[in-house]
């Protein structure tokens, strides 16, 4: 009988030390959301082209902002984001690198006018719905500018940008700010209404990046630089016509939009080929303005507006070396 408890003693002496199996370590996690340069990425969740290059990572579906939130609780790695937004989230205490360009709009942030507004200068004394320190905003300042106004010469009513749509259609604003799709909701909620002001009058102004946690990027770097190819392989594969029908099917499935609907609303983003964002992180983006120059105004724009006190620079947030490396 002590034979026996001996020995049992033992095995569980031996069972106690015995390493125990590693825990599986948490996948990495990109929240993403409507944008059409954002939902393109699930051509590779759909493909699995992740899973393909042996990179454990969850994609995590959000609404804009709440991407923001979440980016800057730490609860997930790394956010499709705007990059003036991406500045305001690191100067609250939540910094990022911007490991690939995604695009840059080119008509689908829009000013939109109400039934009977014609022009950014029948804005004069009227009310604006924007989302307060959020690229509508910006975008709205710049086609102020351009017509020789400024924010003084407007009420600007802080609204969430999902909620544009029916505040349009209500007639109590006289111009909302939104992006795609949702523009595209608002100018169907207001039959009559027009188009005053978008991003294809001032291309570059507004850029979409890939922005990662330092702490994960420095962790991760292989398979983040993993993710940023295959960001451009999911460019690449809506650019081809031979997949670009496949590709806009998957994007618009995901948002609800009809595939022949939303065909007609990509053009409204200038999704980054590689080689166009490589060049862009050089400084040279063609026509438009550069990434560089778009966070200098961006910056501007948000120590005015007081979306933030200090200064951000460019430079802490742009990370070129995974984009430059890549074949």
């Amino acid at each position: 009988m002590k034979k026996i408890v001996c020995c049992g003693f033992s095995l569980l002496l031996l069972a106690l030390a015995a390493p125990r199996p590693a825990a599986s370590a948490a996948p990495l996690k990109v929240g993403y959301s409507d944008w059409p340069g954002y939902t393109v990425f699930e051509v590779a969740v759909q493909k699995g082209w992740f899973k393909d290059a042996g990179v454990d990572v969850e994609f995590d579906w959000f609404d804009y902002g709440p991407s923001i939130d979440a980016f800057s609780a730490g609860k997930i790695d790394a956010d499709c984001i705007v990059a003036s937004d991406a500045m305001g989230a690191g100067a609250a205490g939540a910094p990022s690198k911007f490991i690939a360009i995604i695009d840059y709009s080119e008509g689908s942030d829009m000013i939109i006018g109400k039934p009977g507004i014609n022009s950014i200068k029948d804005l004069k004394g009227q009310k604006v719905a924007i989302e307060f320190g959020l690229v509508e905003h910006f975008l709205l300042l710049e086609g102020l500018k351009r017509n020789g106004m400024s924010q003084s010469d407007v009420t600007l009513v802080n609204t969430p940008t999902n909620n544009m749509p029916q505040t349009l259609a209500s007639g109590q604003v006289a111009a909302v700010g939104a992006w795609y799709p949702i523009s595209g909701q608002a100018l169907v909620s207001a039959p009559g209404s027009k188009r005053l002001f978008t991003s294809a009058d001032a291309k570059g102004l507004i850029y979409d990046v890939l922005a990662v946690n330092p702490a994960s990027l420095a962790a991760h770097h292989d398979d983040w630089a993993k993710i940023a190819a295959i960001y451009y392989k999911c460019v690449a594969y809506l650019m081809d016509p031979a997949t670009r029908d496949d590709a806009i099917k998957i994007m618009a499935a995901k948002v609800q939009q009809k595939p022949d609907d939303y065909a007609k609303n990509v053009p409204g983003t200038h999704f980054q080929t590689l080689a166009e964002a490589k060049a862009n992180y050089k400084g040279d983006a063609g026509a438009a303005i550069n990434l560089h120059d778009s966070m200098a105004l961006s910056d501007q724009f948000s120590l005015a507006n007081a979306v933030y006190k200090a200064s951000q620079k460019p430079e802490d947030y742009i990370y070129p070396s995974i984009t430059l490396a890549m074949p």
